[in-house]
């Protein structure tokens, strides 16, 4: 179970990383992402990250980028929180495909 500081830090960094891509993605006509839930790890130094991709169909390529462009994120995020916290957390992203899973479950009772 995560503690009260585990808690706000997860929200401080869901919010921001919100902020980010919504500011990055911008630019890409038709694409939205969102941060859907943010876990941290006990010791704040890891920060898990689940990412709803819409149209879903771009996930995997989106994922990707998002990976590749890790560091820029990292530090975008730490100039952002760099009054909040001591140590800025390693990113790790997932995609989140519990949309995708609710909307199968919806077609299946539909039959």
């Amino acid at each position: 179970m995560q503690e009260t500081r585990q808690n706000k830090i997860a929200r401080l960094l869901q919010k921001e990383l919100a902020e980010i891509f919504q500011s990055q993605t911008r630019s890409m006509h038709g694409v939205m992402v969102s941060v859907t839930r943010t876990k941290v790890s006990p010791d704040l130094s890891v920060c898990t990250a689940y990412l709803s991709i819409f149209p879903s169909e771009r996930g995997e390529e989106l994922i990707k980028n998002v990976n590749t462009n890790m560091k820029t994120i990292r530090y975008d995020l730490g100039k952002r929180i760099r009054n909040q916290v001591r140590i800025i957390p390693e990113l790790r992203f997932f995609i989140d495909d519990s949309l995708d899973y609710i909307d199968r479950i919806d077609e299946l009772l539909k039959k």
